[in-house]
């Protein structure tokens, strides 16, 4: 074996956007993991200034087609809290059921067409479907409940327009709401079958030491809103982002890197702080394992049956077996539906004023792939002035890179080939969504 080798994987399949990956090894050791994120950026952030408040939740759900909820929701939360206005009782509900429908489409979609074919030894969903037809039917059905429950509470499941600054333009009747039980008792069905299924899977080696980050919220499993916990004791609320996390850019990659800000030290003698392990800083993870670590407490009780079931305790810390706890995860958004729907009196209004004001709000809520943070400022006209979106891969690309670094080191014996479908694997694990993430790179012009 040669003592210096290049390895490229080639531009990614089953993930959301373009990227590739290099890997350079020396001496039996890696000494440098990339994952290139070459897609072209979209500008978003530049694009809202100078628009109304009004127009933020609407632009930023054109941000990914999979998890518009997650931008529309993050962005509300945001410019509500600007113009102060508390959105809550069914008119909060809905809310957090319109991302249950994001959550069982968007995890159907990654467990089945994305994820299940690496376990199941196919290049595709596609010839997935071929040749195991009875495992792909039940995640098509899955997929289109979510869509279903999007479409009625949204209007419509790819980029909802019904979710407004204050509330909703039209809220769902009662009879509405009632047709989908049935639906949702099959979906919850289906992802507990599912989460029995994969339990059984073969999986590799593999444990992510990064820090755990996520929402949390006593008493519930934290979707749309929460305080921003991790698995080293931090705990703040939104519009404390910016002084404990910092986005940095590098050059292979038009997504921002995003990393714990290292802490100020400790004065002599004094007593330890909840996140004092965390002082240095560096890489941490959210998404799916992160949620579950610091939640599974307050799983629906359905999903905590499935976990239960199939052996899942918290912390899991193998990504690969991530795949479990988006099945489980399913199970919960459907439970927690059904019990919205249940408790579910129609409001007298659709929506509480907001009238502009200048000021800085924050939103921050989980989506499908974890945590996803906006930052705007305004002025007393409800203009944009400044907006700030951090999605989860920006969050994810650098763990997931020492994550790659320290499966590759364990896999240098195996063939080419081998060694890149490995990693291909590793990157799915984290289903990153490249085309949220990509930012513009800064021009540095060196004239000589």
């Amino acid at each position: 074996m040669p003592s210096s080798r290049r390895i490229t994987v080639p531009p990614l399949t089953r993930v959301e956007g373009e990227g590739r990956l290099l890997i350079r090894v020396s001496d039996g050791r890696v000494d440098e993991t990339r994952l290139n994120i070459f897609e072209p950026p979209r500008f978003f952030e530049a694009l809202l200034r100078g628009r109304a408040y009004t127009e933020a939740a609407d632009i930023t759900s054109r941000i990914c087609g999979i998890c518009p909820v997650a931008y529309q929701l993050s962005a509300l939360a945001a410019i509500e809290q600007i113009c102060g206005v508390g959105v809550d009782g069914q008119l909060a509900a809905l809310r957090r059921l319109l991302y249950c429908g994001e959550w069982i489409e968007s995890h159907a979609l990654h467990v089945f067409l994305l994820h299940l074919p690496d376990f199941l030894g196919c290049d595709s969903g596609l010839e997935l479907a071929r040749e195991h037809p009875a495992v792909v039917r039940p995640g098509l059905e899955l997929k289109k409940i979510g869509n279903t429950l999007m479409t009625l509470i949204g209007g419509r499941a790819v980029h909802p327009v019904n979710a407004r600054v204050g509330g909703w333009y039209r809220a769902p009747t009662r009879g509405e709401l009632d047709r989908l039980v049935g639906p949702l008792e099959r979906a919850r069905d289906i992802a507990r079958d599912t989460a029995r299924f994969v339990a059984g899977l073969d999986f590799p080696d593999d444990e992510v030491g990064a820090v755990f980050v996520a929402l949390r919220q006593s008493g519930q499993y934290a979707i749309e809103r929460g305080r921003i916990a991790s698995s080293e004791g931090l705990d703040i609320a939104a519009a404390d982002y910016d002084s404990h996390f910092v986005e940095e850019q590098v050059p292979w990659s038009t997504a921002l890197h995003s990393t714990l800000a290292p802490l100020p030290p400790l004065p002599p003698h004094a007593p330890l702080a909840p996140h004092a392990m965390s002082a240095a800083g560096g890489s941490y993870l959210v998404g799916p394992l992160a949620r579950f670590a610091l939640n599974a407490r307050w799983l629906a009780p359905a999903a905590r049956e499935t976990a239960a079931e199939v052996g899942l305790r918290p912390p899991e810390r193998n990504p690969f077996r991530s795949i479990i706890v988006r099945c489980v995860e399913m199970v919960h958004a459907a439970d927690e539906a059904l019990r919205i729907i249940g408790d579910y009196t129609e409001p007298a209004f659709p929506a509480v004023p907001a009238r502009p004001r200048a000021g800085i709000g924050h939103g921050v809520t989980e989506a499908p792939r974890g945590l996803l943070y906006h930052r705007y400022s305004t002025d007393r006209d409800g203009t944009i002035l400044d907006a700030k979106i951090v999605a989860p891969t920006s969050q994810n690309q650098r763990p997931l890179e020492e994550d790659l670094r320290d499966v590759v080191e364990r896999s240098l014996d195996l063939p080419e080939a081998d060694l890149a479908r490995r990693c291909e694997r590793v990157i799915r694990n984290h289903d990153p969504c490249i085309s949220c993430a990509t930012h513009f790179l800064t021009l540095d012009i060196d004239r000589g």
